[in-house]
């Protein structure tokens, strides 16, 4: 007897996976951030400034650079200066720790634009180079903004009346884009800053002795904002005025939380990149995919009948709850992304093909559909599991060792095979189990079995 509400069941199960994919499409599109290889972006390339008293040689000044000693140090030199760097006598007062941090604020920074896998790397001595997507729709992503945000120095200054620092961004534990009330009663974007233990007694000193008079705020240089102090401040917390818009805050504060930079940064060079794909070569790479899917699928249901049908609908599902989490997490989706997703669709469907042929060879032992296929998923999930968590550890270790588009590939890849994991073996498995309970599968034929 047939059980109308298994088959209702797996049908709307099969519906839903069909909607939710038509749905998704135009959300998918619309908000996916593409990378520097598909969607273009831009080069900087950085270079620490000499120091004014410790020595260091200017960029004008290799001519009189005395010449390496030995053939290693000419040797090295050499190669120091091919690959972007000019000699080991330019270190000076930069060292290689000082280096180190400019690239730790400097990730900080580019990581506040969201997932974008960036390419943060040393050249040579003293030079960096920063290479990532921009999205010229978003003002917040666009080229302007990040060059303004990569290239401040970002040194907080609080000076007395005599124009003496007596605060810096050294003692500030918190900055936050907020809206609060001006003199006028009018909501407007401000940077609420709070300071450490110290940096609030100083500051606690500061405003005590400057009640009636302004204190003025330096960023780099430049006066940003000038509150009178109207009494004294004690727990430590202050606000940054005169800012046009709540992003122009969320950048400030995401600059201050950053620290500034360890080493004073000029930019030697700044260059828009363009796709290496280009639009009609990502449409042809997505046709592709597409194309392919949906031969993957009808070979599935050609071979494995129902069972097969049922694995298409999974795959389906298992498609759009990855791009769904890519676009929640705001990553960036490169060629290699690309190529992690693919390559977890191929075992997503090797997960399936080893579950159905476990399936065959137990209904051809005799066993009831409900019996095999309880069979087959038993025994097939520890070489499921073997497969899928080897592939995670290689991801994780890529993730590890590698910068870029190589992250981009093991989050994708580690995603990937956690959702087809889940389809292949929850959402498949729930779906057979309606499909044979609901009795209407009377002959083997149809879950596989040719004799």
């Amino acid at each position: 007897m047939t059980q109308w509400t298994k088959l209702l069941t797996l049908i709307l199960i099969m519906t839903t996976i069909a909607a939710a994919a038509a749905l998704s499409v135009p959300v998918i599109v619309r908000d996916i951030n593409l990378g520097i290889d598909l969607r273009g972006g831009v080069y900087v390339l950085l270079e620490a400034k000499a120091s004014e008293d410790g020595g260091q040689q200017t960029p004008g000044d290799e001519a009189q650079a005395p010449e390496p000693q030995g053939w290693w140090q000419k040797v090295t030199a050499w190669f120091d200066g091919l690959f972007g760097g000019k000699g080991g006598e330019e270190s000076g007062d930069i060292s290689a720790d000082d280096l180190a941090a400019t690239i730790a604020v400097l990730r900080n920074r580019v990581d506040s634009f969201g997932l974008t896998e960036p390419i943060i790397q040393r050249e040579g001595e003293r030079r960096i180079r920063i290479e990532l997507a921009t999205d010229p729709t978003k003002p917040e992503q666009s080229q302007r903004a990040i060059l303004e945000t990569i290239g401040k120095t970002a040194l907080l200054e609080f000076k007395d009346s005599s124009g003496k620092t007596v605060l810096t961004g050294a003692n500030l534990t918190t900055a936050q884009a907020v809206y609060q009330n001006d003199e006028f009663g009018r909501q407007v974007p401000m940077v609420s800053l709070e300071f450490d233990s110290k940096g609030t007694n100083i500051f606690a000193e500061l405003t005590a002795s400057h009640i009636g008079q302004q204190v003025p705020i330096y960023l780099d240089g430049e006066v940003i904002s000038a509150p009178q102090v109207r009494s004294a401040i004690t727990d430590g917390k202050a606000v940054i005025t005169g800012i046009g818009s709540i992003e122009e805050a969320a950048r400030l504060a995401n600059l201050l939380r950053s620290g500034a930079l360890p080493l004073e940064m000029v930019q030697l060079e700044v260059r828009t990149v363009g796709p290496t794909l280009g639009t009609d070569s990502l449409m042809k790479s997505l046709w592709a995919g597409l194309i392919g899917l949906g031969l993957v699928m009808l070979f599935m249901t050609a071979f494995y009948r129902l069972p097969g049908l049922i694995a298409s609908f999974a795959l389906l599902g298992y498609i759009v709850i990855l791009l769904d989490i890519l676009v929640a997490l705001k990553a960036v989706l490169t060629l290699p992304g690309i190529a992690g997703i693919i390559l977890t669709v191929g075992m997503a469907v090797d997960a399936n093909v080893i579950i159905f042929e476990r399936l065959k060879e137990e209904l051809k032992n005799g066993k009831t559909p409900r019996a095999s296929i309880l069979a087959a998923f038993d025994k097939a999930l520890s070489s499921i599991l073997d497969g899928n968590i080897t592939t995670l550890i290689v991801a994780a270790i890529l993730y590890a060792l590698g910068t870029g588009p190589i992250r981009g590939f093991a989050v994708t890849l580690s995603l990937g095979i956690i959702c087809s994991m889940f389809t292949a073996i929850v959402v498949t498995r729930m779906m057979m189990n309606n499909l044979v309970d609901s009795n209407t599968v009377k002959r083997n034929w149809l879950l596989g079995v040719n004799r």
